[in-house]
């Protein structure tokens, strides 16, 4: 329930400043490992948003309670790609999905912080809120113990989709986790929508950065 009390967090700074200004690129540790982000300011996926850093920062020490090793994870609106690979050092089986103009970014930075190490080898696949799920991802094939989303929720006409999006692959036994920052009614009332339709638990809240990390699972029939 939202009654829960959520374990209230900061966000730690662990990151070295940008220099450059078109591409920049940003340093980050998490579980041992150095993560350099390539951002590009032409896409709001290419950026790292403070959801991110909070969902990043929560399975890293969280990986008692909620264990990537060997488990498959989905990220949706995977943006730069910093979760995905954070989910991949700690062990899972990633799939990381966008919308087709950020996937070459995605991309190489998935694949620069991924390569030589015995990594499970993460996957790049393009997914449209709503669009094409049983074609692309027919849930005979493709079911996952995690799905992660951050930040995806702001001032865009897909909210409904991604609602459908989520209600698609968070099937019984899956994970949802969904880190975001709250700034309008409209992520409210996003999370209102969610609530209605999954259990749905406040994990942690990042009161400066104004982001929530949720968790929710599918509600028995």
């Amino acid at each position: 329930s939202l009654t829960d009390s959520p374990v209230i967090l900061r966000i730690l700074q662990n990151w070295v400043p940008r220099v450059s200004h078109y591409f920049d690129k940003e340093h980050y540790t998490y579980a041992g490992h150095q993560i350099v982000i390539q951002e590009s300011i032409e896409y709001f996926g290419a950026v790292v948003w403070p959801g991110a850093l909070a969902l990043s920062q929560y399975l890293e020490s969280n990986q008692e309670q909620f264990n990537l090793k060997d488990k498959k994870v989905l990220e949706i609106g995977a943006g730069t790609g910093l979760v995905s690979i954070v989910a991949c050092i700690l062990g899972a089986y990633v799939t990381a999905t966008d919308l087709p103009e950020v996937l070459e970014n995605l991309s190489y930075n998935i694949s620069r912080n991924t390569q030589n190490t015995n990594m499970h080898k993460p996957e790049v696949r393009k997914l449209v809120w709503g669009e094409g799920l049983n074609e692309d991802f027919p849930v005979s094939t493709h079911h996952y113990d995690f799905i992660l989303a951050t930040d995806v929720v702001y001032h865009h006409a897909a909210l409904d989709s991604l609602l459908a999006t989520m209600e698609y692959f968070c099937k019984p036994g899956t994970v949802l986790l969904w880190a975001n920052k709250f700034r309008f009614s409209t992520d409210y009332e996003f999370l209102e929508k969610l609530s209605s339709i999954f259990n749905t638990t406040i994990l942690a809240e990042f009161p400066e950065s104004n982001v929530k990390l949720l968790k929710a699972t599918a509600r028995e029939n």
